[in-house]
């Protein structure tokens, strides 16, 4: 009986320690059994070499990719031992990064943070009042408060903070979550929510007035998203709370239908009507977040772009493998192009018509990581978007449950017992981690290719392997000509100026 009791006691007690510690999510919400999953994790590697899978074969994210962010978000050791364990020559579409062999072994000093300025300034070309140079080529992707739940809305702002990097909103709103140091990005999808009007159209006024009381810095107008472009979403009343009603301007308790497409525009041309009068009216850049399917859209706005006064700022392409917190298998699996081939596409019509310098140009949709990020500055990105990466920085762990509300971690869910697991100023930190050690690595893999910035890197840094002991580089793979993915002279020494005067 004394040993039972001992036993308990000792029960007791780990479940209370669970309950009050505010660093693991998981034990928070599931005192005791949650050490199952790290036990499990430890051993995670030799069950499965012996059983299951590899390292490289889990998705949507990869145990070594996941273990990479992990590691990088809490500073543990996210190096690896004993050579890699991937199938290089057998290997289809594998990338491999061309260094400069005579490049310098110590990559120049950025700061502790590896601050990575943009190398263009957002708005400057097209004159807007408010045009800035982003801080950070890595910011923080479209994820909304009701997809979020709210302690992990808080812990992307305040780590946004911390890094020094843009926070964008999702299309749901700014809510008070937002507001925690974090510069914004607002997005507005097809229910303009926050600023919609009674009849679920666009209301201008509201959006000036909204911008003015908010650390907003620019304003994307979401298209369509990677995961499922073409497809209206729909908020179940269920979810419809006081708050999130109050935020997005919608009943409370209602189901509120996001269309597939925008009423303020129909067409291109109405589309750069908006943007302009949005800009006039905000003195705000102004950008796009889109899929690619059908390129009709896009050459008829790099015509515009190139022949008129009218355009966008900003343009973010988002890859048909990109995340979200609900979709159709037909939407998610087939719907879109994937990231290299929709950008790469996009970029070259306006390439073509000698007007791609003067867009900041975004990508999206598993970038998150040093190569992928790479390759995406190689094909002429400016910056890239990190969700589902950022996501796991602050404690997903890939159970895929965002479509249930019943997310184990309080990451993707409205419910308060789940939600409260999420300590939000101990995940900023690591959300920060996470967006620093992925600076840190473009730096370094920029400068081992002889390059100072990733935003100087071309298409010859990179070849694409076939898995029959060949290679093709970039530029021949995606049709690229020479010089297409750098940015203006100009730009270049404009960033070398301020970097010079700010030390």
């Amino acid at each position: 009986m004394i040993w039972l009791l001992g036993f308990l006691g000792i029960v007791g007690l780990v479940v209370i320690y669970d309950l009050v510690q505010s660093k693991h999510a998981i034990l928070r919400n599931f005192p005791l059994i949650g050490h199952f999953r790290y036990w499990l994790e430890a051993v995670g590697p030799e069950l499965r070499q012996y059983i299951v899978t590899s390292n490289d074969e889990e998705r949507p994210f990869s145990r070594d990719q996941r273990r990479w962010v992990y590691a990088s978000a809490k500073k543990q050791n996210d190096y690896s031992g004993f050579g890699t364990d991937n199938e290089i020559e057998l290997a289809s579409n594998y990338l491999i990064i061309k260094h400069d062999t005579l490049a310098t072994s110590t990559p120049p000093t950025y700061g502790e943070g590896y601050p990575l300025p943009c190398v263009k300034v957002l708005g400057a070309a097209r004159g807007r009042r408010k045009a800035f140079r982003p801080a950070s080529v890595v910011n923080i992707s479209a994820m909304s408060f009701g997809s979020l739940s709210a302690p992990a809305v808080e812990a992307l702002n305040r780590g946004s903070a911390i890094a020094g990097c843009l926070h964008n909103t999702g299309e749901g709103g700014i809510a008070p979550h937002h507001l925690h140091g974090g510069e914004l990005i607002w997005q507005l999808g097809t229910g303009y929510f926050g600023a919609r009007a009674a009849d679920g159209g666009f209301d201008r006024d509201e959006c000036v007035r909204k911008i003015e009381a908010h650390p907003v810095r620019a304003i994307e107008i979401k298209l369509s998203q990677g995961a499922k472009p073409g497809l209206g979403g729909v908020l179940p009343g269920a979810k419809v709370t006081a708050e999130i009603a109050r935020i997005r301007g919608v009943p409370q308790g209602e189901t509120v239908l996001s269309p597939a497409g925008h009423r303020a525009f129909g067409n291109v041309d109405e589309m750069l009507d908006f943007v302009e009068d949005l800009a006039d009216a905000t003195g705000l850049p102004i950008g796009i977040k889109s899929a690619v399917g059908q390129m009709g859209f896009w050459a008829e706005l790099a015509e515009r772009m190139a022949t008129e006064d009218r355009g966008v700022d900003y343009i973010a392409i988002d890859g048909g493998e990109g995340g979200t917190g609900a979709a159709p298998f037909s939407f998610s699996d087939h719907v879109a192009l994937p990231f290299k081939v929709g950008f790469s596409r996009v970029y070259r019509v306006f390439a073509e018509r000698g007007i791609h310098q003067d867009v900041v140009w975004v990508g999206a949709g598993k970038l998150g990581f040093p190569e992928s990020a790479l390759l995406a500055f190689c094909l002429g990105a400016d910056a890239v978007a990190v969700g589902r990466e950022a996501m796991m920085a602050i404690g997903c762990i890939q159970a895929q449950r965002c479509h249930t509300g019943h997310c184990p971690t309080g990451v993707a869910t409205q419910n308060p017992w789940l939600a409260r697991g999420l300590d939000p100023t101990d995940k900023s930190a690591r959300l920060a981690n996470y967006v620093i050690a992925l600076r840190k690595e473009l730096t370094r893999l920029s400068h081992a290719c002889g390059v100072d910035h990733p935003g100087l890197l071309t298409a010859d840094h990179m070849e694409i392997l076939d898995g029959n002991f060949g290679s093709r580089p970039l530029h021949d793979v995606f049709g690229y000509r020479a010089g297409w993915e750098l940015p203006s002279a100009a730009d270049i020494e404009a960033l070398r100026s301020e970097t010079t005067a700010t030390g």
